[in-house]
């Protein structure tokens, strides 16, 4: 009888390492899918074994164009077999767009910034002009580390922006225009959640521009302080206590009714104290530096969770 496993789903192994580390200190057995390309065989069974799902929406930036479509049709094709597949179908659907994520969200009762979807470059203009608001920024429905991202302060930058032969159009052709929330402080929030359950909240400067990930993969030079070395408020990526329960709360329901069963949840204050949920993250990453400061380590909450839940696979079932 072969050896039931965990599975890992993805398309970026610097983004991996880190939970396979996590995964071989615990000694729970796994298996890599590396889906940048590949089969699916509808006619025979998946093997036995707990399958999680860390497909990430910016995998065209690495030339892995079509790795979420592939792990649609193999996650499609387990929990047709009913298997147990953590980040299941209804989660990558939520990572690949965001439209998804905002109307769900506005399900759960959790306010996002005003947002119209446009596809075609006449339409983004139109659709500035139905938010009406400015400034305003840009972005791709499917994308990832704010990818995309532009922000215009009038309706003729816009039109110069578009007229761009660097224009770049969204992966899935979808360009959203939304209302530009400014933080007081330059930073945003981040929420991360283990197994639906909330492990911690990292306070993000975002004052150097929007193309911010927590992953270490994604640091670039020395833009991030060591630990020991700089003091703690001038880390990037700092935990801290979020004092917002209520918010929280209304995320692990907005989770829970979504089968979603890790994410990174990102939020923006403004002046007036309104916070905008904006980001939906289902591949969320961790730093490494603001975890050793405050010894919580998300991997290493991931992997405990897959070896209870392979354990549960391995419990014998009862006659």
């Amino acid at each position: 009888m072969m050896t039931k496993k965990v599975y890992i789903i993805h398309e970026n192994d610097d983004w991996t390492v880190h939970l396979t580390k996590r995964l071989d200190e615990l000694n729970i057995p796994y298996e890599s899918w590396h889906l940048d390309e590949g089969i699916v065989n509808l006619n025979e069974a998946p093997p036995e074994g707990i399958f999680y799902n860390r497909m990430s929406a910016s995998s065209h930036t690495r030339n892995h164009r079509f790795a979420p479509e592939l792990a649609t049709a193999v996650i499609d094709w387990l929990e047709f077999y009913g298997r147990k597949v953590l980040n299941g179908s209804n989660a990558l659907r939520l990572e690949v767009s965001k439209v998804k994520q905002y109307t769900q969200l506005e399900k759960y009762g959790i306010r996002v910034p005003k947002t119209v979807a446009a596809v075609g470059k006449e339409q983004i203009m139109e659709a500035a002009k139905a938010l009406n608001k400015v400034p305003f920024i840009t972005k791709h429905n499917r994308a990832g580390k704010g990818l995309g991202v532009q922000l215009f302060f009038s309706l003729e930058a816009l039109q110069e922006h578009l007229d761009k032969p660097t224009f770049e159009d969204s992966v899935d052709g979808i360009t959203l225009v939304q209302e530009y929330v400014q933080s007081p402080d330059s930073s945003i929030t981040r929420v991360e959640f283990v197994g639906g359950e909330y492990i911690y909240s990292v306070r993000v400067d975002t004052s150097e521009g929007f193309e911010l990930c927590p992953a270490d993969a994604c640091q670039i030079g020395d833009l991030y302080c060591p630990v020991g070395e700089e003091p703690k408020d001038l880390l990037k990526f700092r935990i801290y206590d979020n004092p917002r329960t209520e918010l929280i709360g209304k995320y692990k329901q907005f989770l829970k009714g979504n089968d979603i069963d890790v994410a990174g949840i990102e939020f923006i204050v403004d002046a007036e104290g309104t916070v905008y949920t904006y980001d939906v993250n289902t591949n969320t990453n961790y730093n490494s530096d603001a975890e050793e400061l405050e010894q919580k380590f998300g991997m290493l909450e991931l992997a405990k969770l897959l070896g209870r839940e392979l354990e549960k696979l391995n419990e014998p079932v009862e006659k």
